[in-house]
């Protein structure tokens, strides 16, 4: 941890205690006073440089050229500038567009280059929001030609207003939302004529008469601008005080109605800008407007990392089970094959890890994924499938499994105990280390049925084996995880910062980022210290919820994660079962990129062959 000790920066540490550090609490109307800088900005307190660009054709990166920019600056509706120039293609003009535009060759004969006209643009424009009727098409010039400039492209914020206008015009007030028809619907006194300066100006009216239209809606920010959708409703919109309290930090986000229960929980790199998005635009989700109507207050859990957040997010929505969170509110339901303990093992389907010594695959999130990997074992290894416990000479009658060939029968006594113990042996390393003759013995089915053309029976057997690899690939991870008393390991944030975590048997016990100038191996001892206990448990995920564990390893396996300490083994069996999953894997997404022979569309009249 030497190199960390030398780049840190601010620091914050927590145990996970899932009611802990609740930032700001809960805020209702009356308990702040709403404020412009929590908010966003005033747009009356901005700049526009509303652009518009002529061209020789469609797109830059295929050698169209600009061949006049025009722009207007304006601010609190008062126009304080304007910038205007043809620009020299050094190319001809095509026909169509000079008659579209009114730009001849000889008009732009003595204009400047884009090298020049380039630079004086951005300096007419720096410091402000930048404006455009179809922005990513005059955006994009402008950004084309900077970077083959090799000129830096400042940092504008950019504001669509044929986007904005899609979201607000209706068809009973325009026919479209072209530059021509919204210039006439907000009464421009410029006609737009495919001149740059002349259609800036009229998308400057446009700009003001959106506006207008949206500040009787309560949209009085940039942020709410950018973000504005007619399916958020005003009375959304009235709540966005509820946000205010929440830091601009990661964190858990909880709604609650007027009696206090949690009507939804989240999670954010950012709580008050996401927040503020359920009041806005961004999230319209009917039944997240349903849910924003119901709610009365906002509580904020500040996190010091990422995956803090997100590892409280789980645990809280486990146990509030909010009614409008549609995952991990269940983590309890989950679907375990067990291989017995017995004179006679045998698999079975289960709801619960015990400390019986008995080996495990899972969890499964539904009982059909795990029928289905049951079947796999099944059609591999001829272990019995009856129920209960058989005594060590047993003296029943043989099973139809057992007449079919796929049972050992030992229910009738005509297997031996030491080769019934060797079947289950090695059906035991097929579930913790090789999976090979799983593979192998499906797959060779697979090719016999192929072979006869009954390709629906051996779709079933591939989706079997793949169900099979996936989840045996999940346990294994899973299990070299929380075998682990400890691990403890950092990664440097975008701020530059070490955020350090403790994981203990694949439950995070503690996390916290480096303090600027801090000595980094005493804040790692100290957050040691401090972390939650965990005892080991049985089974695959004893201690956390599988969807938080592999939460855990996905940081783990990121980029830029050095382990710090590792208490235990951390190791996944070489021959494991993730080694197939790359396979199967890429056969599920052929399957699902193939469009059946009865969905294709035929071509159009126009299009078909003569005959």
């Amino acid at each position: 941890m030497s190199e960390p000790t030398s780049s840190v920066s601010h620091m914050s540490t927590t145990s996970l205690d899932p009611q802990a550090r609740a930032g700001g609490g809960s805020l209702t109307r009356w308990e702040a006073q709403r404020s412009f800088d929590e908010l966003g900005r005033p747009l009356r307190d901005l700049t526009f440089c509303v652009v518009d660009l002529e061209t020789t054709g469609g797109s830059a990166a295929g050698g169209s050229m600009i061949t006049e920019i025009g722009a207007v600056k304006v601010r609190s509706g008062e126009v304080l500038g304007e910038f205007q120039t043809l620009v020299n293609p050094h190319a001809e003009i095509p026909p169509f567009i000079a008659v579209l535009t009114g730009i001849t060759n000889s008009m732009v004969h003595d204009a400047p280059p884009i090298e020049s006209a380039l630079p004086a643009f951005l300096e007419f424009a720096a410091g402000c929001v930048l404006v455009a009727h179809n922005a990513p098409f005059d955006v994009g010039f402008l950004k084309h030609f900077a970077a083959q400039q090799g000129r830096p492209w400042p940092k504008f914020e950019v504001l669509d207003t044929a986007k904005l206008a899609r979201r607000v015009i209706t068809r009973d007030d325009a026919p479209n939302c072209k530059l021509s028809s919204l210039a006439q619907l907000f009464n421009s006194t410029t006609t737009p004529n495919h001149r740059a300066l002349a259609d800036a100006r009229a998308t400057v009216d446009v700009l003001h008469g959106l506006m207008e239209r949206l500040g009787g809606l309560g949209v009085h920010t940039l942020e709410e601008l950018q973000t504005f959708s007619s399916r958020v409703t005003t009375a959304q919109r009235r709540k966005r005080h509820l946000a205010e309290s929440l830091p601009h930090a990661p964190g858990v986000y909880l709604f609650r109605d007027a009696r206090g229960t949690v009507l939804y929980i989240g999670t954010s790199r950012d709580l008050r800008t996401r927040v503020r998005t359920y009041f806005t635009a961004s999230e319209t989700r009917s039944r997240m407007g349903e849910m924003v109507g119901l709610a009365e207050s906002v509580t904020g859990i500040e996190c010091a990392t990422p995956l803090e957040a997100e590892v409280r997010e789980l645990r809280l929505i486990a146990e509030h089970k909010p009614r409008y969170n549609r995952r991990s509110r269940f983590p309890e339901k989950m679907h375990f094959l067990k291989l017995t303990r017995e004179t006679w093992p045998r698999l079975s389907l289960v709801r619960q890890v015990l400390d019986d010594g008995a080996d495990y695959l899972g969890p499964f999130s539904s009982k059909k994924t795990a029928e289905k990997c049951l079947a796999a074992l099944h059609d591999t290894f001829p272990v019995r499938q009856c129920g209960g416990r058989l005594p060590r000479q047993p003296s029943g009658s043989p099973c139809v499994l057992a007449e079919m060939g796929r049972c050992l029968s030992p229910c009738d006594g005509s297997v031996e105990p030491t080769v019934y113990a060797a079947v289950v042996q090695r059906l035991r390393s097929t579930l913790l280390r090789r999976p090979d003759e799983v593979v192998e013995a499906i797959n060779e089915r697979m090719s016999a049925l192929a072979a006869l053309e009954r390709f629906e029976e051996a779709s079933i057997h591939r989706d079997r084996l793949a169900t099979f690899v996936r989840s045996a690939a999940r346990t294994q991870r899973l299990s070299a995880l929380t075998s682990c008393p400890e691990i403890v390991a950092a990664r440097r944030d975008d701020g530059g910062r070490w955020a350090v975590h403790v994981i203990r048997f694949g439950r995070l016990a503690a996390a916290g980022t480096i303090p600027p100038g801090g000595d980094a191996h005493a804040f790692v001892r100290e957050l040691r210290a401090s972390a939650e206990t965990v005892s080991a448990g049985p089974g695959p995920v004893p201690v956390a919820s599988a969807e938080e564990t592999e939460r855990i390893l996905r940081w783990l396996e990121s980029p830029g994660v050095r382990l710090v300490d590792v208490e235990g083994e951390w190791t996944c069996p070489v021959a494991g079962a993730a080694r197939h999953l790359d396979l199967y894997d890429a056969a599920t997404r052929s399957r699902l990129t193939v469009v059946p022979f009865d969905e294709q569309r035929l071509p159009s009249p126009a299009h078909r062959p003569a005959r």
